[in-house]
């Protein structure tokens, strides 16, 4: 009997390595494939990035553990095990269609071990693999050089009012418009102002980053952009300062709204904070300027009597017209425009945006040419 030709595997293509992580690097890949444990990829990772992890939370504590109380060798050995059961994982799953011309990028926190098992048996199975050298801490490296150290070329126009003046919805119809806008809230996952939690938890300052510079990279930086006003911190995420500077300094627009309609607006708008008492007791207790005792049990029967609007008037009156105005006198230059919106009229939200957009407009027209 003639035994069967030997089975030989298909011939693996070689590694490659990069420390390119610009956009147009990270769009060249099939995938890109983050290697963390999950609470690692949760504080940040590369914008578009999968999560497939080599060792769970739990497996990297085992191994750490391990590592300490036993030895070196038994905590890369129980570790071995444990990638090698995770990777067979996600080529049964996650990778169990991806065709033979598959071009994946891989990386872990600094682009050790854990990078280096994955796209090694990726590379073995066939696939064209490249490692991030110097795996997140090289994307985390340029992230901070791009926000912290670097000019960007994109030309800023902000979007200032006071409180109440429903900033917010008209930046989502001048995106909605076509104009450029970045969403300074949106990323940070707060409304900028002490009762502005959206109800879910902040991402982390370095996820905020990225989710930052990534819309910023999404701009052209030939068109204006208008940003909401904010101050340098968005709750607890804070703005960096050189990207703060520039927005600081750029032309203004300044929503005008009556305090009895920012009032109105606003009731709606923090709905959320407006149906939890404990949530609305909290913050009176965070403001900077601390309430008397008489005006905190008089704000108390407010709610209790279901009297926002007025509420809301009280504290625009102690602690948001006076900040604002505080801010004001700190700006060098006056606004380039005023418009005037009902805050919690959509028809008015709708005016203020066509004039806003007829100001930035303006701003890119060529100069009239008059004859002497």
């Amino acid at each position: 009997m003639i035994p069967p030709p030997p089975i030989r595997p298909a011939d693996p293509v070689t590694l490659q390595a990069t420390t390119d992580v610009s956009p147009a690097a990270l769009a060249g890949y099939g995938a890109v494939i983050d290697v963390r444990s999950p609470s690692e990829f949760a504080q940040d990772h590369v914008p578009g990035a999968v999560n497939l992890p080599v060792l769970t939370d739990a497996e990297r504590a085992q191994v750490g553990t391990i590592y300490v109380q036993e030895s070196r060798f038994k905590a890369r050995r129980v570790g071995a095990a444990l990638v090698a059961r995770n990777i067979a994982a996600h080529l049964e799953t996650a990778l169990a269609e991806q065709p033979g011309g598959f071009f994946p990028l891989i990386y872990c926190w600094r682009g050790g071990m854990r990078s280096n098992a994955m796209a090694t048996v990726l590379a073995q199975v066939g696939w064209r693999t490249t490692l991030l050298t110097g795996g997140y801490m090289t994307y985390r490296r340029y992230v901070s050089a791009r926000l912290y150290d670097a000019v960007l070329p994109h030309r800023f126009v902000l979007l200032d009012g006071q409180t109440g003046s429903a900033k917010t919805e008209i930046l989502g119809r001048l995106a909605a418009q076509g104009l450029q806008v970045l969403d300074l809230e949106g990323l940070a996952e707060h409304r900028g102002s002490l009762f502005g939690g959206l109800g879910r938890e902040q991402p982390s300052q370095k996820l905020f980053e990225s989710r930052l510079l990534c819309a910023i990279d999404g701009l052209d930086p030939g068109l204006p952009v208008v940003v909401e006003a904010e101050s340098s911190k968005i709750g607890d995420r804070m703005v960096p300062p050189a990207l703060w500077t520039r927005f600081a300094d750029a032309p203004r627009i300044e929503l005008v709204a009556d305090r009895a309609g920012r009032a109105g607006y606003l009731v709606v708008a923090y709905r959320e904070i407006v149906a939890d008492r404990a949530a609305l007791d909290d913050a009176f207790t965070r403001l900077p300027v601390h309430p008397s005792r008489p005006r905190l049990e008089n704000w108390r029967q407010l709610a209790d009597a279901g009297a926002f609007a007025e509420l809301a008037e009280a504290l625009m009156a102690l602690h948001y017209d006076p900040a604002y105005d505080q801010a004001r006198k700190k700006r060098a230059a006056a606004a380039i425009a005023t418009v005037a919106v009902a805050p919690g009229d959509p028809a008015s939200q709708d005016a203020a945006a066509r004039e806003i957009l007829r100001v930035v407009g303006a701003l890119d027209a060529p100069p009239v040419r008059r004859d002497p």
